[in-house]
C-alpha cells in the first residue's frame, strides 16, 4: 500500500516520545491503533523500525534512517502547504485600476501607495479618466468611481461604496463680499454659477437638505436649481481655478474643496444643502473569485476612506 503522511508522522512522534501510548496522544489515535499501524509499517517494508521494551521504544538503525527522512518530508509539507496558503492569503500580482483625475491624485494615489507599502508582492498600475473603461475588455482589475454604476449596466460589475460623499455650494470670500450670500436655493438664480460640463444636465442642480454628517434630513425631498453664468468648462479644476478667483459660485465634492474650506480660500454656500450623487465607489468586473490583491486592496480603501478624512477639522 506504501507509507503516507501519516506514517511519517507516527515514525516521528515514536521516535521523539519513546513510547507507543505517548505517540497515540500526539497523533490523537489510541495505542492499539498506533501499534497495528507501526506492525503494518514494519511488515511492507519487511524490516523492524522500532525495538520494543516494558518501558520506551527504542529506533533501530533502519528506523533512525526512516525518521531521518520523514522529519525531512514533514518539512517539505508544512513549506508547501505554507506557500500554497500564503499565495491565498497575502497580495500577490498585478492590479491595473482606472480613477477620475481629481480623486485619484488627491487621495486614490497617497493610499495606493500605503497599500503597496504594506503588499511589497503587488505592483500598482492606475489609469486616471474622465471616462469610466469598459472594466473587463479593457483588463482592468477594478475602478475607483465617483458614482455607482447605472442600473441597465449593473450586472457587468461588482460595485461596493467604499465612502459616502456629497457635492456642496462654495464661493471665495471676494465674491460672496461683492455679490452677496445666497440665503435660500431660488437665489441662485441671481448669481453666476461655474458649471462643469459633465452631462447633459450640467446647468441643473439638484441639491437637498442634509445634517452635519450629510444624510439627507427625514422627510426632506430634492430641490431643483437651474444656473447659469458666463464660464463653464468639462474640466473640474479649472472650473474650481475660477472660483478661488472669486468668479462666482461652484457645486463640487466635499473631498476636492475640503481644504479650502479649512484654510478660508473658499466659504460655504447654503450649508444645509448638498447634493447626494457622488458617493465613491469600488467597482469590478463580475467574477465568480476576485483575486486575494483586490479583495485586500478593497477592504484597504473602505478602510481608508469610509470615515470621510477630508471632513477632519470641518464643520460640515
Amino acid at each position: 500500500m506504501g507509507m503516507d503522511r501519516s506514517d511519517l508522522l507516527l515514525v516521528s512522534s515514536l521516535k521523539s516520545r519513546g513510547s507507543l501510548a505517548a505517540a497515540a496522544a500526539e497523533l490523537g489515535v489510541t495505542a492499539s491503533v498506533a501499534s497495528k499501524r507501526l506492525a503494518r509499517l514494519e511488515t511492507e517494508l519487511g524490516v523492524r523500525l522500532f525495538l520494543r521494551t516494558t518501558r520506551r521504544l527504542a529506533a533501530t538503525p533502519e528506523g533512525e534512517r526512516l525518521v531521518e527522512g520523514a522529519t525531512h518530508l514533514l518539512s517539505g509539507f508544512e513549506a508547501l502547504e505554507q506557500a500554497v496558503h500564503d499565495q491565498h492569503t497575502t497580495a500577490v500580482g498585478t492590479l491595473r485600476l482606472a480613477a477620475t483625475f481629481g480623486f485619484g491624485r488627491l487621495w486614490l494615489g497617497p493610499a495606493l501607495a500605503d497599500f503597496q507599502q504594506r503588499h511589497p508582492g503587488v505592483a500598482i498600475q492606475l489609469q486616471l479618466t474622465e471616462k469610466l473603461p469598459d472594466l473587463a475588455s479593457e483588463g482592468y482589475d477594478a475602478a475607483i468611481w465617483l458614482w455607482s454604476p447605472r442600473a441597465d449596466r449593473s450586472h457587468e460589475w461588482s460595485a461596493r461604496r467604499l465612502a459616502p460623499n456629497r457635492r456642496v455650494l462654495v464661493a471665495a470670500p471676494a465674491y460672496l463680499a461683492a455679490r452677496g450670500t445666497p440665503a435660500s436655493l431660488d437665489d441662485l438664480a441671481g448669481h453666476e454659477c461655474l458649471v462643469v460640463r459633465e452631462n447633459q444636465q450640467f446647468d441643473t442642480w439638484t441639491l437637498q437638505s442634509v445634517d452635519r454628517e450629510g444624510r439627507p434630513l427625514p422627510g426632506s425631498a430634492p430641490s431643483t436649481a437651474r444656473v447659469k453664468g458666463a464660464l463653464s468648462s468639462n474640466s473640474g479644476e479649472l472650473v474650481r481655478d475660477w472660483c478661488l478667483a472669486g468668479h462666482g459660485i461652484m457645486l463640487r465634492s466635499l473631498w476636492d474643496v475640503a481644504h479650502h474650506l479649512r484654510d478660508g480660500t473658499l466659504h460655504p454656500v447654503l450649508p444645509d444643502l448638498a447634493m447626494l450623487d457622488a458617493d465613491i465607489h469600488w467597482l469590478a468586473p463580475f467574477r465568480v473569485q476576485a483575486p486575494r490583491r483586490s479583495t485586500l486592496l478593497a477592504e484597504f480603501l473602505r478602510d481608508r476612506f469610509e470615515s470621510q478624512p477630508w471632513r477632519d477639522g470641518l464643520g460640515v
